[in-house]
């Protein structure tokens, strides 16, 4: 980890052998070798796209889904791309790798009814991320990372409810708790959260540091409300941005209810420069955004 990781994560230092133990135990999903290749080839000093792209090209579902996400309406490309190669022009080689890395988490875990609606929800969290950064026009706050953060922001979920039978129960009473911190309740029962695990797999998958930390510390209000947190501020404002995206999927949809509007929606408001007056407006030009995900 890097030195602001280790200022920020200030509780690292104290995790001890067991709980190592404990997350080596639920096997996170390994970093692909196709990421190595790529980020070998981003830190090149002319990256290959041919090469990149007969790399990709191997795997054939990885392919399609490139090929699917440079066709996307979040993108508004006028051109639909045909090929792996096409869709690498498009995109550039950040964007591909990490539309690579959202792809393959999507590959390493064990797909069923329960995960594709955890996938749907991240997408739609995802786009209206990103449309919302757009929205405030923030400048520490980057629409392309907050799109990447929102889909990997709660992929420690997926892995503990595919490592952990017993974690659906807790995930449950988390998701109804009112009062305690979404990871204190989490923490209750298995000594650590979905937080630090997707921390730890977005680290080991190789995504910017600031995605990382707010990946771990989306539950934490402090963290988000105090500017000597040590959180980064464009972490704090990704954190805010997919909160707030959250929240307008659930009243849109009614899907994926939990408390966390209410411990952390004023925090997130505050940070983003948005009135609760503001939220029947967003509520509006979001439902053609949500209209757009697959």
């Amino acid at each position: 980890m890097t030195e602001i990781a280790d200022n920020v994560l200030s509780e690292r230092p104290a995790i001890d052998r067991v709980l190592e133990q404990s997350l080596r135990d639920l096997d996170i999903p390994p970093r692909p070798l196709i990421i190595d290749r790529i980020k070998a080839e981003m830190g090149s000093a002319s990256p290959n796209l041919r090469y990149v792209g007969q790399l990709i090209s191997v795997d054939v579902s990885l392919a399609a889904g490139l090929i699917k996400t440079a066709n996307s309406p979040y993108f508004g490309f006028r051109n639909r791309a045909r090929s792996v190669h096409e869709a690498l022009l498009m995109l550039g080689l950040d964007v591909t790798s990490r539309a690579v890395a959202a792809i393959s988490l999507r590959q390493a875990l064990p797909n069923n009814g329960q995960l594709e609606r955890f996938w749907g929800a991240s997408a739609q969290i995802a786009v209206l991320s990103s449309w919302l950064a757009q929205q405030t026009a923030n400048p520490r706050l980057d629409a392309g990372d907050a799109y990447t953060y929102g889909l990997f922001r709660d992929c420690g979920i997926a892995v503990l409810l595919i490592r952990l039978p017993a974690y659906r129960q807790t995930l449950e009473s988390a998701n109804a708790n009112t009062d305690l911190a979404f990871t204190a309740v989490e923490q209750q029962d298995f000594r650590t959260d979905h937080a630090m695990v997707g921390c730890l797999l977005a680290q080991n998958w190789w995504l910017p540091e600031e995605i990382c930390l707010a990946i771990r510390h989306h539950h934490d209000r402090s963290a988000i409300d105090f500017f000597d947190s040590g959180l980064p501020a464009s972490s704090r404002y990704l954190v805010a941005a997919s909160q707030t995206a959250e929240h307008i999927v659930q009243q849109l949809t009614g899907g994926s209810r939990t408390q966390e509007w209410s411990k952390l929606g004023s925090s997130c408001l505050r940070l983003l420069r948005l009135a609760a007056s503001d939220l029947p407006e967003l509520y509006r030009g979001a439902e053609a955004v949500l209209a757009t995900v697959d």
